[in-house]
Parts: C-alpha cells; sequence; structure tokens
C-alpha cells in the first residue's frame, strides 16, 4: 500500500481536481495511434471527400421561425470533429488513442438534437459532460488499484469500477419514450446506455489512463452482441480468434449510435417488420388503392394517420416519432459517407416534408452511389421490396415535377414547427 502512496504522489493530478488548463491540455493530446484494426495495407489513404450538401432541415426550421442557432453551431462542430476522420481511421478500434475526440462527437449530437426538441434559449453546455468523463477517470485513479496492477487485474478492477460502484447499467430501449440511453449527456446523469454508449465511456476512461502512461499493455473491448453484455477491457495478446469480431471500430460506433436515433424518432412507427424505408414509403402510397389492397385495416390505418400528421404540420407524437430527430439523425448519417442508404432514406423523409425537388435530388444521388458502388449488393426479399419501393417513389417524384410549380414546399415552411400533439 505505501507504494501505491508513492506512486499517487508522483502523479500530482490523482490527488487534486483538474483544473481548466490541466484538462485543456490532456483534451488536446493527441498521439500517434499505435494500433489499427482495419482491412488492407499500405500508406494511410486520405481523407474522404465530403460533396457539399444542401441540407433541408435547418433552412426549413428558419423559415418556421424557429431559431436553429444552437442546432446549426453543434452541427458545425460536429463536422469539423468527423472531417479529422481518414477512411483508415474509421476502421480503429474505438479503443486505442486517435485524433479525432469521440466523446465530443457525441455531445456534439446530443447539443444539436436538445436544441431541436427544447428550443431552449440557451445550448447544452458541452465542456461540463466531458469533464464528467475525466472525473470517471480521476476517482478510478484515486482508488490506488489502478496502480502496479497486473492487466487483468486493472481490468476487472475497471470493470467493477463502472458497473458495480458506479452502478452504469445497460438500456436496450430504443424509443422516443424514453430516449437517455440514446445520448452520452443523458447516460453520464442517469448511469444508463444502450451498449453502444458503454463502450463509448469504457473508450474514454481507456484513452485517459494511457495518456497518464497507467496503461502499458496492448487492450483491446469486448463489445458485446447478445441483448445483456457490458463493454469490457481485455489483454490482447491474450486474446482468441473469436475476440475479433467482436472490436468496435470508430466507424460503426458513431454509426450506430446515430441509428439508434433514427430509429428512435422515426415518424413511421407502424409494422415493426418493416425496414424504416419501407414504412415511409407505404404512407406515401397509402392513398393508392391498388397498393393496399393485401393490407391490414391497422397497418392502412396507421400509414394513412402518420401521413396525415405530417400533412397538417404535426411532427411530433408520443408514439410516432419525431421528424425534426429523424431528419438531424439521416443528415448526419449522410455526413459520415458510409452506406448510400441513408440517402434514400433521407430523400422519402423529405418526401413526407412536402420538399419534392430536394427528395428527388437526394433519391437520384442515392441510385448514382448504388449504381457506382464497388460492394455487391445482397440479393433477398427485403432488398427486393426496397428496390420495388424505391422505383414507386421515384416514379411518383418524376410525376410530381411535371407539375408547374412542384418545387414549392407543399406545406410552406410550416411543416417542421414545434406542433406536437398528444398521444
Amino acid at each position: 500500500m505505501a507504494s501505491a502512496v508513492a506512486i499517487v504522489s508522483s502523479y500530482p493530478w490523482l490527488n487534486s481536481s483538474p483544473s481548466p488548463s490541466k484538462y485543456s491540455k490532456y483534451q488536446s493530446f493527441h498521439p500517434r495511434p499505435c494500433r489499427v484494426v482495419c482491412r488492407g495495407g499500405g500508406s494511410e489513404l486520405p481523407p474522404p471527400v465530403t460533396p457539399d450538401f444542401k441540407f433541408a432541415l435547418h433552412d426549413a426550421l428558419d423559415s418556421s421561425g424557429v431559431d436553429t442557432t444552437h442546432a446549426r453551431e453543434a452541427r458545425q462542430n460536429f463536422m469539423s470533429q468527423i472531417k479529422g476522420l481518414s477512411r483508415i481511421e474509421r476502421e480503429v478500434s474505438i479503443s486505442i488513442n486517435r485524433r479525432v475526440d469521440l466523446a465530443k462527437i457525441a455531445i456534439y449530437i446530443s447539443a444539436e438534437d436538445f436544441a431541436l426538441m427544447s428550443q431552449s434559449s440557451l445550448p447544452l453546455p458541452v465542456d461540463p459532460f466531458i469533464e464528467r468523463l475525466f472525473d470517471l477517470t480521476m476517482e478510478f485513479c484515486r482508488s490506488g488499484k489502478v496502480l502496479r496492477a497486473s492487466p487483468e487485474a486493472l481490468l476487472d478492477s475497471l470493470y467493477k469500477f463502472l458497473y458495480v460502484k458506479k452502478d452504469f447499467r445497460r438500456s436496450n430501449v430504443i424509443s422516443r419514450l424514453e430516449p437517455h440511453p440514446l445520448y452520452l449527456h443523458a447516460v453520464l446523469t442517469y448511469q444508463s446506455g444502450s451498449a453502444y454508449m458503454l463502450a463509448l465511456i469504457y473508450s474514454e476512461i481507456l484513452k485517459v489512463l494511457r495518456f497518464w502512461s497507467l496503461l502499458d499493455f496492448d487492450c483491446e473491448i469486448f463489445f458485446p452482441h447478445d441483448r445483456y453484455g457490458l463493454p469490457r477491457g481485455y489483454h490482447k495478446q491474450k486474446s482468441a480468434e473469436s475476440d475479433h469480431p467482436h472490436i468496435l471500430t470508430v466507424q460503426t460506433l458513431l454509426e450506430e449510435i446515430l441509428k439508434n436515433v433514427k430509429e428512435a424518432f422515426w415518424p413511421f412507427q407502424h409494422d415493426q417488420n418493416k425496414s424504416l424505408f419501407l414504412r415511409a414509403v407505404h404512407a406515401v402510397l397509402c392513398t393508392d388503392r391498388s397498393n393496399v389492397v393485401e393490407e391490414s385495416a391497422f397497418q392502412l390505418e396507421s400509414a394513412k394517420s402518420s401521413h396525415r400528421r405530417l400533412d397538417r404540420g404535426t411532427l411530433t407524437s408520443v408514439h410516432l416519432g419525431d421528424l425534426r430527430l429523424a431528419l438531424s439523425a439521416c443528415e448526419r448519417l449522410v455526413l459520415l459517407e458510409f452506406d448510400p442508404k441513408e440517402l434514400r432514406d433521407y430523400s422519402v423523409l423529405l418526401y413526407h416534408c412536402g420538399l419534392y425537388e430536394q427528395s428527388l435530388h437526394y433519391l437520384k444521388l442515392y441510385q448514382d452511389r448504388k449504381g457506382s458502388s464497388l460492394q455487391k449488393q445482397a440479393s433477398n426479399e427485403l432488398s427486393s421490396l426496397e428496390d420495388d419501393a424505391e422505383e414507386k417513389l421515384m416514379m411518383r417524384l418524376n410525376l410530381i415535377s411535371m407539375e408547374e410549380g412542384w418545387s414549392k414546399p407543399s406545406h410552406s415552411g410550416t411543416f417542421l414547427r414545434n406542433n406536437s400533439e398528444p398521444s
């Protein structure tokens, strides 16, 4: 114990609260990555070229009289972070130090959605929540168990600290009714979050430990693919080949965080057996009798109800999602440029907003990306249904484009006002 006390004394910041200057120094430190889990080799590829996307959400809200200053600022901060990701860095494990700050990216996602939901005159504070992650590591280090411990003992102590002492719990809920597991600031407040959020918190603690030279072995994070497991660290040199599929990359983490938000707030929650895109296109076609002959009365009415809500400018409902947050998640997924299908999903939401010109633009962009993709598209029943729905949506948009004044939003900019309805 005396030796542990001596080591603590050699790290004075373990016995005191972090000052702003110390914290800033920690935040600005970007060591060279020591390990990657990526496919292929050779020199690092240049960062992906991000097109100048003309997104609709913030401009539409502005035209409706909604102040988007804080939402725009959060989006710009999000973009400034992901622009630092090269193609290889996207395939890097989240357990290693990196040039981009994943915690800040997650908080910027929270900040934008907080601004859209609350329309508060004050933005969500970013630094205090980042400091909570720093304080978690400080508290763990003050226990003394991290010092001079074997790799296995250190990781066991960290597991017990995070999930027993601090009582962080996993939540599998993806719902607008209970959104806090999806946002990092809320997870840090309620100690309950998705497996991806818990993995992010775990990786941030490892990052600080490595920066302080308290983690001198090759540590990896085991990400559970079941519904009950918790992210945990393990000594990579003693790992088995079966552990490799459980390594979580930066790209996958960011994509899944945003996909969870998108799914929770998708405006069309009927028929959970269908993909989000199919549900939205079904609502487009629900007034066409030739398309609904085989549909149940309940499914048809659910689709019509969702469509009517959007048609009269109602963007939120307790049980039927939030169009603003679904659009916001889609736009950020498009910016990540990982899956071209995000362009397609964004397009169908724009259709429901009455923004037909933009909807057609993004659907064509998706088709171009799909046609030029080197990845062979899997052929199955779902993809066939989605291809058919895509053709019908394109046909609708082409017909609308022939009408005079088609590019004017059918809702005259009112579709995204804070117009909620009771459950």
